[in-house]
């Protein structure tokens, strides 16, 4: 079954479907930039870096958060990835533990940052944060979270799809925005576009006007030359899967035939049969993506027989300018920095005006 699959009429022109909701999209709105915009419920002692999205159904937040974290990583920090744990069963807080969870148990992006670095899945943040904490991470990346103000995080870094951008416009369930853009802009530090299309033109427009700063970045796909000249049948269930598909046209490969499912797929005994029996008819080889595979794995023997047939397609988050990720990693320190001075003053100015 698909959990998300986001509607079509969401990333086209502002048709009659979208005007009509459109009442109930600025009821919406208005009480979820409500909560977007209340106090922090409580903060950690440690950097705390949101990788968030303006819209729903992803757009490259689990890359780039896998991307920071080797920055993280490199500067000497020990990195930990918060995660609400979408689709999954368990609320948390927990670790996430490669082998004994599924997709199933924590959702499948959890099961991606785990394979690189601490990952803890909470719906509540701040509970989630100081688990990490207390494992010995000392630099929190949030993968997702941007609307939710329960932990105090120090800098935002807004993910924004070159291909699909903002959609219509319009807020849920009119269009795919989580909250008005003249709501969230003003709480996100920076945008990073991926890709070069023209889709996120309007978001760029937006942020400038606003003084924020716009990178860029683009996907890069590992060991590309694979799938020069191979016939392949390709299936993936993610925000957009006919990206995926045209990364294996342009390195090269023969599309056989291609199979896209919802948002966060959880692939059925059917799913598998129908695949598996399409793939020997097309005498074509099965490559799907690493966010696709992990949902596959423990969930079943089926489920399991179609990842041992099936390639993974790995791609990895490329910043357009050298430094990009540093400038980062350095606003997130300062930010936090000060937030620790603020912290410390506190104390003291009560005292004195106890006094």
């Amino acid at each position: 079954m698909a959990i998300n699959e986001t509607p079509p009429f969401w990333f086209e022109p502002p048709g009659v479907k979208a005007w009509l909701m459109a009442p109930f999209s600025i009821l919406y709105s208005r009480a979820a930039a409500l909560a977007m915009h209340a106090r922090s419920s409580g903060a950690v002692d440690v950097p705390v870096l949101c990788v968030g999205n303006f819209v729903a159904g992803g757009g490259g937040k689990t890359p780039t958060a896998l991307a920071l974290a080797e920055t993280v990583r490199k500067r000497g920090f020990k990195p930990g990835f918060l995660s609400r744990g979408y689709g999954g069963r368990i609320s948390g807080p927990a670790q996430v533990e490669l082998g004994r969870h599924n997709a199933g148990d924590v959702g499948d992006e959890p099961l991606l940052l785990a394979r690189s670095a601490t990952t803890v899945i909470s719906s509540n943040r701040l509970t989630g944060a100081q688990m990490l904490v207390e494992l010995g991470c000392d630099f929190i990346i949030m993968d997702d979270g941007f609307q939710n103000p329960r932990l105090k995080r120090d800098y935002a870094l807004v993910v924004v799809d070159s291909r699909r951008g903002i959609g219509n416009g319009f807020a849920m369930p009119a269009g795919p925005l989580r909250v008005r853009m003249k709501d969230q802009l003003p709480l996100a530090d920076a945008i990073l576009v991926i890709g070069d299309d023209a889709g996120a033109q309007s978001a760029v427009r937006m942020a400038a006007r606003a003084g924020k700063p716009v990178y860029q970045g683009r996907y890069k796909m590992l060991d590309a030359a694979r799938w020069k000249g191979k016939s392949l049948l390709a299936y993936s269930g993610i925000a957009d899967p006919q990206k995926f598909f045209d990364s294996l046209v342009g390195a090269g490969g023969q599309l056989a035939m291609v199979r896209a499912f919802g948002d966060h797929h959880l692939f059925s005994r059917d799913d598998v049969t129908e695949l598996l029996d399409r793939a020997k008819l097309t005498n074509a080889e099965l490559v799907t993506t690493a966010k696709d595979h992990v949902r596959l794995r423990g969930m079943g023997e089926a489920q399991e027989r179609l990842a041992k047939a099936s390639a993974v397609a790995e791609i990895e988050l490329a910043f357009a300018d050298n430094g990009t990720d540093e400038r980062i990693i350095d606003a997130t320190l300062q930010r936090f920095e000060k937030r620790q001075l603020e912290s410390a003053k506190k104390p003291e100015d009560g005292l004195e005006a106890a006094g």
